[in-house]
């Protein structure tokens, strides 16, 4: 199994009114992946950011990027944050669920 690590994810989402559907579609496919999703609207100027905190392979990762770059107007950039630990347990608890 390929280690997941934390990736933190800015997009910028540039005529928002058009692109939200397709960015939609997206974050809707690799919603298993996903920790954590805030966004900024900008109103007077029909931009969006979207801040996204997910647990992935950097395979995963690597293919969220893409999908979403094949979307006009939507720029993402990346952090991952790589644990020495064998195995991130996010959630905290004893449950074994490997969030």
């Amino acid at each position: 199994m390929m280690k997941k690590n934390i990736s933190i994810c800015g997009l910028l989402v540039n005529e928002k009114s058009h692109q939200a559907p397709e960015v939609q579609q997206v974050l809707s496919k690799y919603g298993t992946l996903i920790l954590h999703r805030s966004g900024i609207p900008y109103s007077d100027c029909d931009r969006g950011l979207i801040n996204i905190t997910m647990l992935a392979t950097e395979e995963e990762l690597e293919n969220f990027k893409a999908d979403l770059e094949k979307i006009a107007g939507v720029k993402v950039e990346s952090l991952t944050l790589i644990d020495d630990a064998e195995e991130l347990d996010v959630c905290g608890c004893d449950c074994g669920c490997g969030v």
